[in-house]
């Protein structure tokens, strides 16, 4: 790795941070960047999950006045996101990389989809909010883990799905559900994360790389984030993203 390779993929752990606690959607940075430096897409991958976890940990901490008072909902989802979490690695090992390869190009684009419609997304968010329960429904439960299982295997825009998931089923600010939700989607990046350091090929120079730029990230994105231009944030999104569906076809 030269130094150039090992700066680039730090600023993108930076960028990534950033996005996933403003947005949820920092793979689309980080993964395309191991891809064009000539990883493999499942090294790549599995070393982007391990490298974004700290991130989400820095990320949850800036949020953590917004996080208060919201045990008993976190506590059902945080199981539910760990037995995703747990499901979507599983997948990721046993299937082989040939899979992963045809099916990551239909997830990026699915999450460019997310993306370009979050203003839509959010508006309806802000209408459509259902009362809130002190402990969450078997729906937001069972959404909650499939998106889980999405974000163990692969996991960019995550955060836009469990955003939807929770403003269509909690009568709550959108602020203290974007809270809960770097705390949910960090969690399976974590479970995840540890089942690849003891099953899979992660490559530690890259994760390491990663991490560093990422928990720079994550407090950026829980303090400053929120000025960032969305418009300019999501364009950003989709040309890498769109780059990297490139470069997987």
């Amino acid at each position: 790795m030269t130094l150039l390779h090992a700066l680039a993929i730090f600023a993108a752990g930076i960028a990534a941070g950033t996005i996933n606690t403003v947005v949820g959607s920092g793979t689309l940075i980080t993964f395309p960047v191991l891809l064009a430096f000539g990883y493999p897409p499942v090294v790549a991958n599995v070393s982007n999950t391990v490298g974004l976890v700290p991130g989400s940990a820095s990320g949850a901490f800036g949020y953590r006045r917004e996080l208060r008072g919201q045990r008993r909902r976190a506590v059902p989802l945080l199981i539910a996101s760990t037995a995703g979490g747990i499901i979507g690695a599983i997948l990721l090992l046993s299937l082989p990389a040939s899979a992963f390869k045809a099916i990551v190009p239909g997830f990026i684009a699915l999450a460019l989809l997310l993306i370009v419609l979050q203003p839509r997304l959010m508006r309806v968010l802000e209408t459509r909010r259902r009362p809130a329960h002190e402990r969450p429904g078997p729906a937001v439960t069972a959404g909650v883990t499939l998106s889980g299982v999405y974000g163990g295997y692969f996991g960019a825009a995550q955060g836009i799905m469990l955003l939807a998931i929770l403003g269509l089923t909690v009568d709550d600010e959108l602020q203290r559900l974007n809270a809960l939700k770097v705390v949910l989607a960090g969690l399976v990046n974590l479970v995840a994360g540890v089942t690849f350091v003891f099953a899979a090929h992660v490559d530690w120079a890259a994760a390491g790389l990663i991490a560093a730029g990422s928990i720079l990230g994550g407090v950026i994105g829980a303090h400053w984030g929120r000025r960032l231009p969305p418009s300019a944030l999501r364009a950003l999104i989709v040309i890498v993203g769109v780059i990297a569906i490139i470069r997987l076809v």
